[in-house]
């Protein structure tokens, strides 16, 4: 049931080419389970020469996706995170405490993994992160995730589809221990300049 209604989604969105990938990007963003990875995958695997195009609308309605989320949050509050997310209500303490502590990263990793943004936009509002910076981590997130799919299918096309995720992973790991290093850095120049 649970891919039936996958692919009946994804035919949907399909046939209305470039137009459906913007509004698959947009939803997802905000309430919709389906990521566009899916469809921007199978364009770009289509017509490899369009592939940044694709990525392009991908991370452009998928920032406006989020600013929906964050509206959401902000004028739903928890009761609507609660209803949405009834299995997963628990995650929103989790959420809070990555924003107290990495603020701008968390919705920048979020924007960039395959967890679900969509948890991460709502939250925003409710915990009313500042918009022009949450839309500006949702930019360089999602849209760094979305050209690594483009250039790897431009270039490469089928041969690396199996390992995108696998590529995105390596990506994240790395921008996390330049994020830490950075971290430890500012402390230690913050210690030496103290005494």
């Amino acid at each position: 049931m649970i891919r039936e209604f996958i692919h009946s989604s994804i035919d949907f969105f399909s046939e209305l080419g470039l137009t459906g990938l913007g509004l698959l990007a947009f939803a997802e963003s905000s309430f919709f389970p389906i990521p566009p990875d899916i469809l921007l995958i199978a364009m770009s695997l289509n017509t490899p020469e369009r592939a940044l195009l694709f990525a392009l609308v991908c991370t452009a309605f998928s920032t406006l996706g989020g600013g929906l989320g964050y509206a959401i949050g902000k004028f739903g509050g928890r009761p609507i995170f609660y209803k949405l997310f009834s299995k997963k209500a628990h995650y929103l303490e989790k959420v809070e405490n990555l924003y107290i502590k990495y603020g701008l990263w968390a919705v920048f990793i979020a924007a960039f993994t395959p967890i679900p943004y969509k948890v991460f936009t709502i939250a925003s509002g409710i915990f009313t992160f500042n918009f022009p910076t949450f839309l500006l981590a949702s930019f360089i997130g999602r849209g760094t995730r979305f050209f690594i799919i483009g250039f790897s299918l431009m270039f490469f096309g089928d041969a690396i589809k199996a390992y995108l995720e696998l590529i995105i992973l390596a990506v994240v790991v790395l921008l996390i221990v330049f994020f830490f290093w950075g971290n430890h850095w500012r402390k230690k120049n913050m210690t030496k300049s103290l005494e």
